[in-house]
């Protein structure tokens, strides 16, 4: 262990890159990745030239959702300006538009890019909301007009509460798995590189043959990474809380104990993975390709409900998987 400690702060080149690099990594990714899609570019047809067919357009910019960067003459215009690049979404505005509105049968063509996974999804979401509050205040505007001016309350009044991140910032969801990600990297990462690095120049030998047991000599080489990845989880934490805003809800020394355990398991990957590696280039391919399979699977970014039972059940062998609930659920929740 004395060893292991004294290389360790001898190199301080390496010391200082693996304290680091997570924070540059959650910087990277926190800026980098943005969950809500807004500010659609987005190109418009407007063949009615009205009051009601301009309206309709400013409703969709006021949303915040939609910015429009071009006017075009019809429907092919709008699906040549999403082929090439000029706009993410269109909105097409049949002639007439006032007319129809009068009739109650008005319609409005909107075209996404479907080929954006995350625009497509913000984009229907919100064009569905902004169509459905903009007919609901033509209606109620409509039944005034017909002398009604008292209405009343709709039929169905919802009040929503979001909790644990009223403010809908996705930081609050991205930070706290960013942690449990980047600590189970650096785990798996730095014990299959030492493991490995020894075996390849030959001291490991020198030590098996030593008084020290085999229990021992493992114990050595991860108690100095223990110590390494539980300051990196606690300078990740500290800089989502006080850089980034994430609240800290929950009870820290269980947060603690379950980070151990976390960790303790991110160093039997690492273990697992010095096992097949024969040299530092193969730890490092096989520690990417376990992490890529980890991001993906174990509900870092997308959820697990979806996935089909087979792939559930492979995310289940993770052990991201677990500690993302846990630090999801005691930094954002408050449990414990």
């Amino acid at each position: 262990m004395r060893k292991e400690f004294t290389q360790l702060l001898r190199d301080w080149r390496t010391l200082v890159m693996i304290l680091v690099a997570p924070l540059l990594e959650m910087f990277l990714l926190a800026y980098a990745v943005s969950l809500t899609v807004d500010h659609i570019p987005t190109a418009v047809a407007d063949l009615s030239l009205d009051t009601r067919s301009r309206d309709f357009v400013n409703a969709l910019e006021i949303s915040g959702f939609f910015d429009v960067d071009l006017y075009v003459s019809g429907e092919t215009a709008v699906i040549r300006a999403i082929d090439e690049g000029q706009a993410r979404a269109g909105v097409v505005i049949p002639p007439d538009f006032a007319t129809h509105i009068e009739r109650g049968d008005a319609q409005v063509l909107l075209l996404l890019d479907g080929s954006d996974a995350f625009t497509l999804q913000s984009g229907y979401g919100a064009a569905m909301a902004i169509a459905q509050a903009h007919a609901t205040d033509l209606t109620v505007e409509k039944v005034s007009r017909m002398g009604a001016f008292d209405i009343g309350q709709l039929p169905i009044s919802t009040s929503v509460h979001i909790l644990y991140n009223p403010d809908m910032d996705d930081m609050t969801f991205i930070i706290p798995a960013m942690a449990a990600m980047l600590v189970q990297i650096l785990a798996v990462s730095m014990t299959a590189m030492s493991v490995v690095r020894e075996r390849e120049v030959g001291t490991i030998e020198q030590l098996l043959v030593t008084p020290v047991r085999p229990l021992e000599l493992i114990v050595g080489k991860l108690t100095p990474n223990i110590f390494i990845a539980a300051l990196d989880l606690a300078i990740v934490i500290l800089f989502g809380h006080f850089w980034f805003g994430v609240a800290f809800k929950g009870n820290p020394w269980l947060f603690a104990w379950l980070s151990l355990v976390f960790i303790i398991s991110g160093l039997g990957l690492g273990l697992l993975v010095s096992t097949v590696a024969r040299t530092q280039k193969e730890a490092q391919q096989a520690t990417a390709v376990l992490m890529l399979v980890a991001m993906m699977l174990s509900g870092f970014v997308y959820p697990r409900a979806p996935m089909p039972p087979l792939v559930r059940a492979v995310g289940n062998l993770i052990p991201l998987t677990y500690f993302t609930q846990i630090v999801r659920g005691i930094v954002t929740k408050g449990v414990g």
